[in-house]
């Protein structure tokens, strides 16, 4: 009997080091994703400038649409960095109306994310807390998604939400009020709501997520992806990438903010930002 339950409370903290070393990769994952990256004022994608000859932006006839729009990128990164597709999709609505204010229009912002004094990428002003505030501007919403998810994973004030589980939204959200994401008092509030009432959750769930957007596949970002991600499969090498896709080593490295070329196995690299 005694041996039974020596067993039993050995196997049980076996259980729990390991959820907490799921959870410690999680934050660390991201964490190393982030400094793959330039810094973090740097450019998201080192082809963005100034030139906007290839800016591109979507209108979205309902938070619906834009839901069925961005989830498939929300689900992406989540497994990239370990944010709740939920909380990705409920920041993306509430800060950028469903995809409907002045600030994306004219930037494709979609998080808020202002330029702090670091930001050598493309910018724009907007009136925010104060007149003329400096914006992150970018090519394609997409990478809009890509730099929230470097902001997060940035190691600082987010930490601690890495420690939360992908699907305690409900953590997350209060953790971004608490890590000074927003200054409104019931941000955490209205992003549960959007949650709740959109029924975004279901997208922390990665194979009933996956069922989902592939009901919803014909979206004009989904088509934009397909051409320009490529998942890196077993034996792949950035150089063999490079030459299927007509790119050198360094320009893809630039694009992805690589150091070395070393990737992972199902590391989305994108392939193109025209």
């Amino acid at each position: 009997m005694r041996l039974k339950s020596f067993l039993w409370v050995v196997s049980f903290a076996l259980l729990l080091s390991s959820c907490i070393a799921k959870k410690k990769r999680s934050y660390s994952q991201a964490k190393k994703a982030y400094e793959k990256s330039s810094a973090q004022g740097s450019k998201p994608n080192a082809l963005l400038d100034e030139n906007t000859a290839g800016f591109t932006t979507y209108t979205f006839n309902s938070a619906e649409e834009y839901i069925r729009t961005f989830a498939p990128i929300a689900l992406e990164e989540m497994e990239a960095y370990g944010i709740p597709a939920s909380i990705t999709l409920a920041q993306g609505l509430l800060e950028s109306g469903a995809g409907s204010s002045n600030l994306v229009r004219k930037s494709n912002n979609h998080f808020g994310i202002k330029c702090h004094t670091k930001w050598r990428g493309p910018s724009t002003t907007h009136d925010d807390d104060e007149k003329g505030e400096c914006f992150r501007k970018y090519l394609h919403p997409r990478e809009s998604y890509r730099d929230h998810s470097l902001f997060l994973a940035n190691g600082s004030r987010y930490a601690f939400l890495f420690d939360y589980r992908t699907t305690d939204y409900k953590a997350w959200a209060r953790g971004l009020k608490k890590a000074g994401y927003a200054t409104d008092p019931k941000y955490p509030a209205k992003l549960i709501a959007q949650i709740q009432k959109y029924n975004l959750d279901q997208y922390d769930h990665p194979r009933k997520a996956q069922r989902i957007i592939k009901e919803n596949s014909e979206n004009p970002i989904s088509s934009y992806l397909s051409d320009r991600i490529h998942q890196v499969q077993k034996g792949d090498t950035l150089f063999g990438i490079s030459k299927k896709y007509g790119l050198s080593v360094d320009t893809l490295k630039k694009i992805n903010g690589l150091k070395n070329n070393d990737i992972q196995v199902g590391t989305s690299l994108i392939i193109s930002i025209k």
